[in-house]
């Protein structure tokens, strides 16, 4: 039996043919809305760009000019890489740079066995032949500028050599992120054990980071002081009556870094414990279950689910110690005579000395630096981690 259709209304139109009538003012509220987004950000990212864009260029601008006061106002020289020629290969060079030493034979030694063990990799790479003709040479130029660096921070060591600000800043740097690193991992490892006490110690190791690092730098001013500090008994019955910190430039250097180290220590210590209270604690068992001893369990599942987190942090403590001013400037005033005088205190004394585009230059140099740096750990890390 077949079921008859009904006849359509011609006067009544089929649901899948209608469309509905959208006026003008829909389609621009329909339009408002997919970009709405937009105009809600657009003033934040504006507001960002000016603030960060705008003091680089007009800095670019200074370092590329010469800035001086004149009758009614002041006025600008356009010098181009004159300020930057001036702390490279002039006046200021060995200031910069610093003096270079006598190189003994061990120290040649030394600087050949780094070269060796940086062009290793770049060696694997080429006997692989998986790497980019590009790639290869990219990382041959970051070899042989780190080894540039390396050469002239030995050379400048060595002995009869001054290190320059530049090199002061690398050795607070590197010395310094790399025992805070250490000296945190080690106290993160002790609060994470049950020991009694551990909740009060975590509470404890953070007390310097609650000090504005200016009133770091007078604390440690007073604890170096010989004659007049708290511990001035103490110095009188080791022999250091006499003896000044700021009067010696390895002294002086210690003095800024043990103080730094201090200062710095508790955030790498909260952020590793953090890092430790986080991983996998079956693997952990797993291990000593099968038999492995702490160290083994240490080297082989803790430090492999932490190196992450730990090369973050350290290229940030790393960024963050090339701006070192307020320990040097307070301290020792970056003496004895330049011996403690990072790149941002040689930069704001310049300043301070109206030498503008001087400063500038310093400051765009220290930006090269940590950009090269920074993108040279990232490198290696990164090999490392792809070899694993």
């Amino acid at each position: 039996m077949q079921l008859e259709q009904s006849p359509k209304s011609p006067l009544v139109p089929e649901e899948s043919h209608y469309l509905p009538i959208r006026t003008g003012t829909q389609k621009v509220m329909d339009w408002l809305d997919r970009r709405a987004s937009s105009f809600l950000i657009m003033p934040a990212v504006l507001a960002i760009l000016f603030l960060s864009l705008f003091p680089l260029l007009v800095s670019l601008f200074l370092s590329l000019s010469r800035f001086k006061f004149v009758p009614g106002g002041f006025q600008f020289t356009f010098v181009g890489l004159a300020n930057y020629r001036k702390l490279l290969f002039g006046s200021e060079r060995n200031h910069f740079l610093g003096v270079l030493g006598q190189f003994p034979w061990w120290a040649w030694a030394l600087f050949i066995l780094i070269v060796v063990l940086l062009l290793l990799p770049w060696f694997q790479k080429v006997r692989s032949r998986k790497t980019s003709i590009r790639e290869l040479i990219g990382n041959l130029v970051l070899v042989a500028l780190i080894s540039g660096l390396i050469y002239l921070v030995l050379r400048t060591l060595a002995p009869s050599g001054r290190p320059g600000t530049m090199v002061v800043t690398i050795l607070y740097v590197f010395i310094g992120a790399t025992i805070q690193y250490t000296l945190g991992l080690i106290l993160a490892l002790l609060a994470t054990q049950k020991i009694p006490g551990r909740r009060f110690f975590r509470v404890v190791y953070l007390i310097p980071m609650m000090i504005t690092p200016v009133g770091i730098a007078y604390i440690f001013r007073m604890l170096v002081d010989t004659d007049k500090g708290p511990f001035q008994p103490i110095w009188q019955a080791l022999g250091l009556g006499l003896f000044s910190w700021v009067n010696e430039p390895w002294g002086a250097r210690a003095a800024v870094m043990i103080g730094d180290i201090w200062q710095w220590t508790p955030f790498m210590f909260i952020v590793l414990l953090a890092a430790l209270e986080g991983q996998s604690v079956e693997l952990l068992e797993a291990a000593r279950v099968d038999g492995a001893n702490r160290w083994q369990a240490f080297w082989h599942i803790t430090f492999p689910q932490i190196l992450p987190v730990s090369t973050t942090l350290f290229l940030i403590r790393m960024i963050e110690a090339f701006k070192i001013v307020d320990l040097p400037y307070v301290l020792t005033n970056g003496g004895p005579g330049t011996a403690t005088e990072s790149m941002t205190l040689q930069a704001y004394i310049s300043w301070r000395s109206l030498d503008l585009g001087g400063s500038a230059a310093i400051a765009y140099l220290l930006l090269f630096l940590v950009t090269f740096l920074g993108t040279a750990f990232v490198s290696l890390i990164r090999s490392r981690l792809a070899e694993v």
